[in-house]
């Protein structure tokens, strides 16, 4: 008799509660559908106002230059050598596009200077991010 008692209750565990594992799918979702757009915007920067065709964020990497100069991969503040050096590991990827987003008031020389570190990396495909007109009110 014992013996059928530990068939039932075996068998009765069988199912798995899906309840907990639904919950804690829902919350990891909405926690990157809020955190993924905040991912490139952190940086502070002030962009020049301009017009250009939207690109989609598929396999960017981006590029950022502040007001007093710093250069930032994507979030990281990096130098200019070790900018070189990780550009160089990616250049052979046809489908990297390199975004340079840099502060209006900063010297246009700084800009050339990240640009220039990209054309030696062979980065072929390179966007220049600007504010729209809307978004700068002016």
């Amino acid at each position: 008799m014992p013996r059928r008692a530990a068939i039932v209750s075996i068998h009765q565990m069988k199912e798995i509660n899906m309840i907990p594992l639904i919950d804690v799918m829902m919350f990891l979702l909405i926690v990157f559908i809020i955190t993924v757009p905040m991912i490139e915007q952190g940086i502070p920067v002030n962009l020049p106002v301009g017009k250009g065709d939207d690109i989609s964020a598929a396999h960017n990497r981006a590029v950022t230059l502040d007001l007093q100069g710093r250069v930032y991969l994507d979030t990281r503040q990096i130098t200019r050598e070790a900018l070189a050096a990780e550009m160089k590991l990616v250049r052979n990827d046809p489908h990297l596009t390199v975004m340079v987003r840099a502060d209006e008031g900063l010297a246009y020389g700084r800009i050339v200077e990240v640009m220039r570190i990209l054309h030696d990396a062979h980065i072929t495909r390179i966007g220049l991010v600007t504010s729209p007109r809307e978004k700068a009110g002016r």
